[in-house]
């Protein structure tokens, strides 16, 4: 697989992208005051991991195998309508996630219509699925925690 000179630099965009995830994922995870909300983050960053491996794999002219995605947790409220500091913590960790998602999954779907090669449109697709399970989930963990209105 050869890349031309806008694949290259949008591969490069969405390595410095998932980059910043993984390193988000894992500081917020060990800020998060909520017990599960650390092992939800945890365990994305985990999946972002995963991501920016893919696309240096794509780099080097490599297709990678991609695992299916993952199950969406459940949660049990750890919040109530009030508000704590632990909450308004947990709650801008989550914010900040949730944008950041928002902002990948849209880096990734330009990225899908804008390379040639099926198959790393393919990979570039399910990864972009994945975002959107990673922003599901901080979702419901928000609607939870009564966090999200």
């Amino acid at each position: 697989m050869r890349l031309n000179q806008k694949e290259t630099q949008l591969l490069q965009d969405l390595r410095d992208q998932e980059t910043l995830c993984v390193e988000k994922y894992t500081k917020h995870a060990g800020a998060a005051a909520d017990k599960q909300l650390g092992q939800l983050l945890n365990r994305i960053a985990q999946v972002e991991q995963q991501h920016l491996d893919a696309i240096n794999q794509l780099g080097q002219g490599q297709i990678p195998q991609m695992s299916a995605g993952s199950t969406q947790p459940s949660f049990t409220a750890t919040y109530g309508v009030a508000q704590t500091p632990q909450k308004q913590n947990d709650c801008y960790l989550c914010t900040d996630l949730l944008a950041t998602e928002k902002h990948a999954s849209h880096l990734y779907d330009t990225c899908v219509f804008e390379f040639a090669d099926g198959q790393v449109r393919s990979v570039l697709n399910q990864i972009q699925k994945q975002e959107q399970e990673h922003g599901k989930a901080i979702y419901d963990y928000m609607k939870t925690n009564s966090m999200y209105n």
